[in-house]
């Protein structure tokens, strides 16, 4: 988790490296949460780009992301179609970097790409002026889309003022703090850095065009 000192356009908080056991299976969703699976869940709601079921739901804040999972886990379980013991919820950022990644050690998914000529056919970056329809662009290794950019992703994790470093175990952020981490890019950040595997930011939770979010699915721990 994080970049090495020699990664090319890297920030200070993306280190130091941590090695990062993450102890227990999940399952990520392939795409963004689309407009038309939130409204589906949550209701009908206006979007920065409104009108399209099939693209990213945005202007989202941390929290509505949360409730959208909370939500999804109480109707799939009264449905019955939820393993026992399991939940609906944002991905720490230790899990999230590892989805991107996709067993890769490169600044991006598919590669270095030291001239960025290649972010074009995976992400949805500051060109576009806009997002697109979840999976237009090029998946990462493990069939995920939109991971280096469309809309930032929420994490579940307060900000660490910095990576622990070391060796640990299921990392899920500190236990308190008043900023959350997101992750992936978004339409609106034209720095080519910021759709890089490692790159993270963070923000109060609150409303932008640039915010949206994916789930996981895993066994319920205190936290959930």
């Amino acid at each position: 988790m994080g970049s090495p000192e020699t990664e090319a356009d890297r920030s200070p908080n993306e280190g130091p490296q941590t090695i990062v056991t993450i102890s227990h299976g999940f399952w990520m969703g392939r795409y963004e949460v689309t407009q038309g699976e939130y409204q589906a869940i949550m209701g009908d709601r206006s979007f920065y780009f409104d009108g399209d079921p099939y693209r990213p739901a945005d202007n989202i804040t941390w929290g509505e992301a949360v409730q959208y999972c909370i939500k999804l886990t109480e109707l799939e379980r009264a449905d019955g179609r939820l393993p026992p013991g399991h939940v609906y919820r944002l991905p720490t950022a230790a899990e999230w970097e590892y989805a991107c990644r996709a067993g890769t050690k490169t600044r991006f998914s598919f590669g270095d790409d030291p001239d960025y000529s290649q972010l074009e056919s995976y992400s949805c970056s500051g060109n576009t002026l806009e997002t697109l329809r979840v999976g237009m662009k090029l998946p990462n290794p493990w069939g995920l889309h939109d991971m280096h950019g469309n809309v930032m992703e929420w994490c579940l994790d307060w900000c660490p003022e910095r990576l622990p470093g070391g060796f640990v175990i299921d990392p899920a952020g500190p236990d308190e703090g008043w900023i959350r981490v997101y992750r992936g890019g978004g339409w609106g950040h034209n720095e080519p850095r910021a759709h890089r595997s490692a790159y993270y930011i963070y923000l109060p939770d609150g409303r932008d065009c640039l915010h949206g979010f994916r789930v996981v699915l895993a066994k319920a721990t205190s936290r959930d």
